[in-house]
């Protein structure tokens, strides 16, 4: 009962990140909000001031904190380093299984790299290894990949076929899964960032699709959320290399999150009718 408890908790939170709920407002919740909090006429001004809430400041960094923010940055430039040395997928894959730098590699089963054909015009990239992944090490397999193949076929697109117009080249931000399929941590998603953007940029692919908030946060560079992002064209503009080719970018929701909430079907089917609009336009 305590795990069903922990996992609906896990839910809840998630289904708060795929709406764009991601940050506080206030320390406690405000039971109306429609009360009108009145101050007595008679309260002393120096009373008065002591009951106004605090403006919260940023405290100064803490020698640990200095710490820990240069270590990311090691880690940072460290995965810069390698993905830059890549210069093929394969070279690609080798460094990744070689950098020590995400503590999720000591937990995984397997690397998980890429599926499908890597000279297809279109790639998939999603957030990071679930269980099934972990286990059969490829991308979007199990329940949630069957639902992307059926997706994806609806536009004429399968990761078995070798044909560049109707194949697809499917990878994650991450080639490790994060422990009990947590969502990863900002900084996990920082350190990738280099090899995801390298990844992309080594497949060269005509159009890009990014599937799941996490994902099209991280590739866009964006704080906005996946019901934002997804419905209108964005360009890839990696941060740690250069490249001159535009390639077109659509967002949206993860086959996992679909399953979890059915009722948003309809806007992938349109975001898929999108991408195909963009693929016939060129």
């Amino acid at each position: 009962m305590q795990n069903a408890d922990h996992q609906a908790y896990l839910a809840a939170l998630q289904w708060h990140i795929d709406q764009g709920i991601d940050e506080i407002l206030e320390l406690e919740p405000v039971t109306n909000r429609l009360e009108v909090v009145k101050v007595p006429a008679h309260v002393p001004e120096a009373e008065l001031k002591t009951r106004e809430r605090p403006i919260l400041q940023s405290p100064s960094q803490t020698p640990a904190q200095a710490n820990v923010a240069t270590g990311l940055q090691k880690l940072k430039d460290q995965a810069r380093e390698l993905a830059a040395k890549a210069d093929t997928l394969e070279d690609l894959a080798k460094a990744i299984q070689g950098f020590d730098g995400l503590d999720i590699k000591k937990t995984a089963t397997n690397f998980v790299f890429s599926d499908g054909y890597p000279n297809a015009k279109v790639m998939l990239v999603g957030e990071a290894p679930g269980a099934d992944e972990d286990r059969l090490g490829k991308p979007f397999v199990g329940v949630s990949g069957q639902l992307l193949d059926k997706i994806l076929a609806c536009i004429g697109l399968d990761r078995t076929s070798e044909d560049p117009k109707t194949g697809i080249y499917i990878s994650n931000i991450l080639n490790w899964r994060p422990p009990g399929n947590r969502t990863p941590t900002p900084q996990e998603m920082e350190i990738a960032l280099p090899f995801i953007e390298k990844h992309i940029a080594l497949a060269d692919p005509e159009f890009l699709i990014l599937s799941g908030g996490v994902a099209a946060k991280t590739v866009l560079h964006s704080g906005e959320s996946i019901s934002k992002l997804r419905g209108t064209a964005h360009t890839f503009a990696p941060k740690t290399l250069e490249i001159s080719k535009k390639i077109p970018v659509v967002a949206t929701y993860h086959p996992s999150y679909l399953l979890r909430t059915p009722s948003q079907k309809a806007k992938v089917w349109q975001d898929m009718l999108f991408l195909q609009s963009l693929r016939l336009s060129l």
